[in-house]
């Protein structure tokens, strides 16, 4: 074997062996939360665990052989799926109405400026919908309560909605848009009206796409800790009604891990295995949308229904949905930012940003914004590598029918679908552990690194199928082998999408806080000595400043500058994206003008 095919196949076996990585860190994560679940749930007892009512730790956990306290989820798991609900209700709604309005009856400029804003609102950290619900939403509803405090099902479902609702928009639009124009066309020459062959012919020839984003939506209600924890009320009881306290799942495991005994964590810790059945679920879920599921039989026309129906404009009606949708869901986000900026610009100070920290002095933040970019710069160098490798063996090196390659993509959607409470959790009992059992940025780091696997491989590889497969082509005829290719021509093509993949990752470790909080420290910490120091993002200190009702103002400005980071990091991944689709555009385009010239 010459020395071209050893380099051909080591360079296949390294981008396998990074793909195997997805494969092993779900079979981790599984398997790890598992085993820490089962001593306590020997002890608490399954049904008990699964079944009771009652959660009611107490700090002895365990006194003269008996198990002290109570620790039954069923509580839980009806908030949770209420609040699910809810969710699905509210943005599940909009986000298909918003969908439809994009694909279908919006065109130039606004259609670029709402999906922007569309883009924006999947960006902003869950936090900070928090803070905004409990600052401003809530005051809007509090009447509605009999309490006077609108904290309950009502916001919760609102608040979750409202964040699933980019997701449910930006799936749904893509299905949509995917239908063949033929069939839209065709609906025309039978004599529909344009809103009849949308809702009609367009709409049901992509729902298996519109049940996928919606079960995806689910997903991300699920898995949502921050947001929920601060407008649920938090009480473990199940709601009664619209504005009463409760408590979901993963609001438990945040609340109590920092100072639980040994059952008591053995309990939160199954927790999270619950929430591990449930990101199982779904992923069954969407294989199933996906294969299409089982046909069933048409249902029979009803003549008094149809008598009823057929004098409502359906049509009308849905194009009026799909605009009052995409409006609130634009109103929404001004609201947001421009109510952030007007409360937090004034008290941005020199102290906040370049003081120096002291316990019981005056807040800095400085420490956090130093710990989110040490944090940020370990993550990217970990996760951009390996997400790019397995970008390029499943988009490269893929065989039809490959075994291994629907593991691999079995595996990355399930990373994508699990809660980061979860990867907390995980975080916590691996690298916390290997690490020396303390808190650290390096600790903080590794765990985000396994989050953003997900992001990186699914947006490098869209980039690498956007690249035409004519420059493979070109650049194989003239001798030069795959793995020069890939290197020399694919990942050049496709390096703005890239670009955006690594700016979206820094978006993300900028977002997200509760998987910090078990892996870096959950208290606002002075300037980190280096990664093994403890410490907190910015996120964290956003959750920390606001839950205290201590520094109000400092809350505003951190949000504020959170804000305003993510929201410049978005903007600029989709600049990225638009120099990608002209760059790609303009070098096709200059392929075929070169071989028009040649022919003639």
């Amino acid at each position: 074997m010459n020395s071209s095919k050893i380099k051909e196949q080591g360079g296949k076996a390294i981008f396998a062996g990074t793909a195997g990585i997805c494969i092993l860190a779900v079979i981790a994560i599984f398997v790890f939360i598992i085993l820490q679940s089962i001593p306590a749930l020997s002890k608490i007892g399954f049904t008990d665990f699964l079944f009771g009512t009652k959660w009611n730790p107490d700090a002895n956990d365990i006194y003269a052989n008996d198990l002290v306290g109570k620790y039954g989820i069923l509580n839980m798991i009806v908030g949770t799926v209420f609040s699910t609900i809810g969710a699905l209700a509210v943005g599940g709604t909009l986000g298909y109405f918003t969908a439809v309005y994009l694909a279908f009856f919006c065109k130039g400029k606004l259609k670029k400026i709402i999906n922007t804003m569309v883009n924006l609102l999947a960006g902003i950290p869950s936090v900070i919908y928090g803070f905004f619900a409990i600052k401003a939403v809530m005051k809007l509803f509090n009447w509605m309560s009999p309490t006077g405090n609108a904290t309950g099902l009502f916001m919760t479902s609102l608040i979750l909605g409202i964040m699933i609702l980019p997701t449910v928009t930006s799936l749904t639009k893509t299905s949509l848009e995917a239908v063949p124009k033929s069939y839209y066309e065709g609906a025309l020459a039978l004599g529909a009206t344009h809103e009849h062959a949308v809702f009609k012919t367009m709409v049901p020839a992509a729902k298996s796409g519109i049940k996928a984003a919606l079960i995806l939506g689910i997903g991300r209600a699920l898995g949502e800790t921050m947001a929920v924890v601060m407008v649920a009320g938090n009480s473990p009881q199940i709601p009664d009604g619209l504005f009463e306290s409760f408590r979901t799942l993963t609001a438990n495991i945040v609340l109590e891990m920092s100072y639980a005994g040994e059952v008591q964590m053995g309990a939160l810790f199954s927790t999270g295995a619950v929430l591990l059945v449930f990101v199982a679920v779904i992923n069954i879920l969407m294989g199933f949308v996906k294969t299409g599921g089982q046909k069933t039989k048409s249902k029979k026309s009803l003549p008094l229904w149809d008598k009823i129906t057929s004098k409502i404009n359906f049509g009308k009606i849905g194009k009026i949905a799909c605009f009052v949708s995409a409006v609130f869901a634009g109103i929404f986000l001004v609201s947001l930012v421009v109510y952030i900026l007007i409360m937090g610009l004034p008290h941005i100070t020199g102290q906040l940003l370049f003081g120096e920290f002291e316990y019981g002095g005056e807040i800095s933040i400085l420490p956090s914004i130093v710990a989110t970019l040490m944090t940020i710069l370990l993550s990217i160098v970990i996760a951009i590598p390996l997400g790019i490798a397995t970008a390029i063996f499943l988009n490269e090196y893929t065989k039809k029918g490959s075994r291994f390659i629907s593991i691999i993509r079995s595996a990355v959607d399930i990373l994508s679908g699990v809660p980061s409470i979860v990867y907390g959790l995980f975080g916590a009992i691996t690298f916390v552990v290997l690490l020396g059992g303390s808190y650290s940025i390096l600790a903080g780091s590794l765990t985000i690194s396994i989050m953003l696997l997900p992001t990186v491989i699914r947006s490098t590889e869209e980039s690498l199928k956007s690249v035409p497969d004519s420059f493979r082509e070109g650049s194989l005829a003239l001798g030069a082998g795959k793995l020069r290719t890939i290197f020399k021509v694919v990942l050049p093509s496709a390096m703005p999408g890239i670009i955006a993949a690594v700016i979206l990752s820094i978006g993300r470790v900028v977002s997200e806080s509760a998987p910090f909080m078990f892996t870096m420290g959950a208290s606002i910490k002075p300037m980190p000595d280096g990664y093994m120091s403890s410490g907190t993002t910015l996120a964290v200190a956003l959750y920390k400043l606001s839950s205290e009702n201590l520094h109000t103002n400092e809350a505003y400005a951190t949000a504020c500058i959170l804000i305003v980071i993510v929201l410049a990091l978005n903007l600029l991944a989709e600049w990225v994206g638009k120099k990608l689709e002209k760059k790609l555009n303009g070098e096709t385009n200059g392929i075929r003008t070169k071989h028009k010239r040649k022919a003639s």
